[in-house]
């Protein structure tokens, strides 16, 4: 004999979300940086290319692309050595789903079956340039 009632005989799931995102883990067309943004470090340029190109932006509105330029404009600060801008940075891309963590948290399932490795758009992003940016950054110089 079993204890506890008897199981329905069509259960259902009850923590089930009803606002969770389920998205294929297809990069988009993405949207070009607007030229007033003035963005000139290789990292904020990359900043932006990954994240306009992100399966996040599937649903995004305008008010979402007005926070990536923020955002972009944050993250060229930081690469210029404002390091203060960090924690502003990581909280932001968190609210999008930067990590497996946050998009656990924000109930979004990235469909990686259907993911395609996007291709290289900006040839002058090279990583060296990140690298020599950072290296610099670091040092001081």
């Amino acid at each position: 004999m079993t204890r506890g009632p008897k199981p329905k005989p069509n259960a259902v799931r009850r923590n089930k979300h009803e606002h969770a995102q389920e998205l294929e883990a297809v990069a988009q067309p993405g949207r070009e940086m607007p030229r007033g943004l003035g963005i000139t470090t290789a990292g904020g340029k990359r900043f932006w290319l990954t994240w306009s190109r992100a399966p996040q932006t599937q649903s995004w509105s305008e008010t979402d692309w007005t926070e990536l330029e923020i955002t972009t404009r944050l993250v060229d600060e930081f690469y210029r050595g404002e390091l203060k801008f960090a924690s502003e940075i990581r909280m932001r891309v968190a609210k999008w789903g930067a990590t497996t963590e946050d998009r656990a948290r924000l109930r979004m399932k990235l469909d990686v079956e259907s993911e395609e490795t996007p291709e290289q758009v900006d040839p002058d992003l090279s990583v060296s340039d990140i690298d020599e940016e950072l290296f610099k950054l670091l040092n001081g110089t």
